[in-house]
């Protein structure tokens, strides 16, 4: 069973950041991939596959929802969001954009806040290297935000199923340590990135979603969740096997591979109702500060660095240092607050 689990987590791993049929159907493929799991590990239950069907209601709900308003009111949002930028000083903007994203992300999804931060990118039309650094800035505040609620973002979602976990869970765990870095960061912004505007100043409009694009994506995120709560099932023999041994040191810095791979897969892969909360806050803030490093590492970061064409390169160099930077402040939060 063990080399069965082995071989699939292998699997699951590399194979959609290596072959490209597997990283353009990645909800599928973690739908099939969960299948195999829990089948492995004999725990393919009528129980479990209807809580594979429950678990990612509220996170698609919302998704679709959300999705759906923003499209019906994106003029008027796009209007807000330029006169705010006039009346509010420029790096007090920038700040404000990071923050408020990033803490409104638990609510309206981490995808939607990720569509909003690409219509403000477009309205505000900085300089690139500005453009690039408020994006990346702004998805490790997204990425930490949404991991709030369970409705925030996979990760989130994986994490309280797991768990058994009511809905304001990972607020109490981890929110404190959240929400001072989503400050961090739009404090970083304000600073480092140039609101002198590359354009004319002119605002540019992102072109609509179709009805078909938002339904879509509504059961994508469906079937993504119901494929990592299969996943995170069918691994739990092979986590307590390796995993339940490590220290939560450990843990948080292996966890510096949610910078190429998706983090909520590795959540569903690691996280088990036998850790200690201690080990539950450096793996969930190891995957979270991570995952914003690189674009593979986040959903937000796929949709912005797609839709504002940001290159791997151009992410990797600023994304890297700033990831690596809050990783060993994190750290030290951790050795003083958690051991």
């Amino acid at each position: 069973m063990i080399l069965g689990l082995t071989i699939i987590l292998i699997l699951v791993l590399f194979l959609p950041f290596t072959v490209g049929i597997v990283e353009k159907n990645l909800e599928a493929f973690l739908f099939v991939m969960g299948i195999l799991a829990a089948w492995t590990s004999h725990v393919l239950t009528g129980e479990l596959f209807t809580k594979a069907l429950v678990d990612p209601i509220h996170i698609t709900l919302a998704v679709l929802i959300a999705g759906l308003l923003f499209k019906w009111f994106q003029t008027s949002i796009e209007k807000g969001i330029l006169g705010m930028s006039r009346a509010i000083p420029s790096r007090l903007f920038i700040a404000l954009v990071v923050i408020v994203l990033g803490l409104i992300s638990s609510v309206i999804t981490a995808i939607i806040a990720a569509i909003v931060l690409v219509v403000i990118v477009s309205v505000l039309r900085l300089e690139r290297q500005a453009t690039i650094r408020l994006v990346i800035l702004a998805c490790f505040s997204i990425g930490l935000g949404a991991a709030l609620t369970p409705i925030g973002e996979p990760l989130a979602t994986i994490a309280v199923s797991k768990l058994n976990a009511d809905f304001f869970y990972l607020l109490r765990l981890i929110g404190p340590d959240v929400i001072s870095a989503v400050i961090l960061f739009g404090i970083l912004a304000a600073f480092i990135v140039d609101p002198t505007r590359g354009g004319a100043g002119e605002s540019s409009s992102l072109e609509a979603e179709s009805y078909p694009e938002i339904l879509i994506r509504a059961f994508k995120v469906y079937l993504f969740v119901m494929g990592l709560t299969l996943l995170g099932a069918g691994f739990e023999p092979f986590i307590e096997k390796y995993l339940l041994g490590l220290s939560p040191q450990i843990l948080y810095w292996i966890n510096m591979i949610s910078a190429i791979l998706d983090n909520a897969t590795l959540a569903a892969a690691e996280i088990s109702p036998q850790m200690s909360d201690p080990t539950l806050v450096s793996i969930l803030l190891g995957l979270m500060i991570s995952g914003g490093m690189l674009i593979p590492g986040n959903i937000p970061n796929i949709i912005a660095a797609g839709k504002l064409n940001i290159t791997s390169r151009e992410w990797a160099r600023f994304g890297v240092p700033v990831g690596l930077i809050a990783m060993v402040i994190y750290f030290i939060v951790i050795l003083i607050f958690y051991v």
